[in-house]
């Protein structure tokens, strides 16, 4: 699963480039504030597994006014650290890496 390269945003975590990117239209749920927010980051040269990020805030963009903090590149350097200590080969073949950070979300009713 290879990230879609418009919308995405380089950067460089201990010497490596990446590219990630955060989905700009909510899911149904996400829009609604019953799923959080996630984002997926890969390698920039040489892409292969896909870590896709599950935060613990709603969607920037929901629909029912949800107030959020933003996804900001110090916290997708931060998933990138943890995911490489569970596991995540970024230039491996093999299907998505999942890391999950929604504890503490709490969905709309």
């Amino acid at each position: 699963m290879a990230l879609v390269r418009k919308g995405s945003r380089r950067i460089v975590v201990d010497g490596t480039a990446y590219r990630w990117r955060l989905r700009g239209r909510p899911t149904y749920f996400q829009g609604l504030a019953w799923s959080p927010c996630t984002f997926a980051v890969e390698h920039a040269d040489t892409p292969g597994m896909t870590l896709v990020v599950t935060t613990d805030q709603p969607h920037p963009s929901n629909w029912i006014g949800r107030e959020v903090e933003p996804v900001l590149p110090s916290g997708v350097a931060v998933a990138v650290r943890l995911a490489q200590r569970e596991g995540w080969t970024p230039t491996a073949p093999g299907s998505a890496f999942y890391l999950d950070q929604s504890a503490g979300f709490t969905p709309s009713n």
